[in-house]
């Protein structure tokens, strides 16, 4: 069998490594991948934008299955419009997948179905939010309805920054916007909780915490992901039922409601608060850098599983796991999130020696007569399986110092609440 990932990032070439290892697939493609995804699988260089490119590429090579792998291509409907032409795909639909594409759907959810969330209020315009902020207690969340890559959440301390974030925001830095959301500041720890649907039933599949501030001690700007750590600390069987019973469940039936059957991973951003959940946030796929950090752990085929989603017979298929922790560690281009410098070289890569439970996947990178450039923000992933979180520390900050690439820069303190 055939099989096509779509996107370029960390996230892919983890998903690509983990299906070279399957037995179900002969063949792998990536749209359009990255230095790191070339070296397991052929990168196809469509814009993915231009679904009709990508179906006919996908018709013309008879691949079997396609993975999506980044928020973006689901929110504009791929999946229907591959779906259309008889295509095997994972991951949700449009509708589905408005519950990363607008945060307001979400909360709106949560609303009529009692999910537990933070109060909020909706804002239509700059008049409608100065209002509002002149009498809240801060801190207090500004968020960007649409997609943001991650960086379209503000956490603010008083009014000065909460009316920036609404000026940014109402000015276009994320695109047009017509609403923002204003949250409650929640206090208590995040985590990521995962599980994997095939439109009739779901499995978990696994918790991390990511840091997505961009310095350490969880300061600065908001990023993508600056690394992150599996399994999270604040797992336990009774807050796994709540999770599953106060959010997960009622979401799906929410879903149901408006005709839609969940298919593909489902991300849950949460606040723990006193061992109570709270729906932070959804994604509608694997987060990045989780999916780095979560994937090295699995012991089951991602082949079987994947195609047990797409046939609905995820229910035959057990998902089993090492008994290891994970750590990941992201290296970025100087300068991210804001302005930073593309097309760096990255020297020293044969330096690095991986053992069986390292990893490096590429993010932001491509290959250019044979040499591989930096050209995103997020670059590379170091990512390490060990009985402990500190001796995965040692051994990625090793790897890290062997690399030593001026072009970049990456956080000392990834896993800081796990490692004393």
């Amino acid at each position: 069998m055939k099989v096509g990932i779509i996107g370029s990032g960390g996230r892919e070439h983890a998903i690509c490594q983990s299906l070279k290892i399957s037995n179900k697939f002969t063949e792998i493609f990536c749209f359009p991948g990255n230095a790191g995804t070339s070296r397991l699988a052929q990168n196809i260089n469509i814009d993915l934008n231009d679904f009709e490119r990508i179906k006919n590429y996908i018709l013309e090579k008879k691949i079997d299955l396609i993975i999506i792998g980044p928020e973006k291509p689901l929110v504009n409907g791929l999946v229907d419009y591959l779906e259309k032409f008889k295509i095997k795909v994972f991951g949700p639909n449009k509708i589905a997948s408005q519950l990363e594409g607008s945060k307001i759907f979400t909360k709106e959810l949560c609303q009529k179905y009692k999910i537990p969330t933070a109060n909020f209020r909706i804002c239509k315009n700059k008049f409608d939010a100065k209002e509002f902020l002149e009498n809240t207690n801060y801190p207090i969340v500004v968020k960007a309805d649409n997609l943001a890559s991650g960086k379209g959440v503000y956490i603010c301390e008083n009014k000065t920054e909460a009316l920036n974030a609404v000026k940014e925001i109402f000015d276009g830095k994320f695109g047009k916007a017509n609403k923002l959301l204003i949250e409650e500041f929640l206090k208590g720890e995040e985590m990521s909780f995962f599980t994997i649907h095939d439109g009739q039933i779901f499995k978990n599949f696994g918790t991390a915490q990511d840091h997505k501030r961009v310095l350490e001690g969880d300061k600065g700007k908001n990023t993508g992901g600056m690394g992150a750590y599996s399994p999270s600390r604040l797992i336990n069987k009774e807050l796994e039922n709540k999770i599953l019973k106060k959010i997960i469940h009622p979401t799906l039936i929410g879903l149901e409601e408006l005709g839609c059957k969940y298919r593909g991973f489902l991300y849950a951003g949460l606040m723990i608060v006193k061992n109570e959940p709270y729906l932070i946030e959804y994604n509608v796929r694997m987060g990045d850098p989780e999916c780095q950090t979560i994937l090295p752990k699995l012991k089951s085929d991602i082949g079987e599983i994947f195609l047990a989603c797409c046939n609905q017979k995820l229910d035959e298929t057990n998902i089993e796991w090492f008994d290891k922790k994970s750590l990941c560690v992201v290296v970025c281009s100087k300068g991210y999130p804001e302005n930073f410098k593309k097309n760096i070289e990255i020297f020293n890569l044969d330096k690095i020696k991986l053992n069986k439970n390292d990893y490096l996947f590429h993010a932001g990178t491509e290959v250019n007569n044979g040499k591989i450039f930096a050209i995103g923000g997020r670059v590379l992933n170091f990512v390490t399986l060990s009985d402990n979180f500190k001796s995965a520390k040692n051994i990625i900050y090793k790897n890290l110092n062997d690399l030593n690439w001026t072009g970049g820069f990456y956080r000392k303190d990834i896993g800081f609440k796990v490692i004393e």
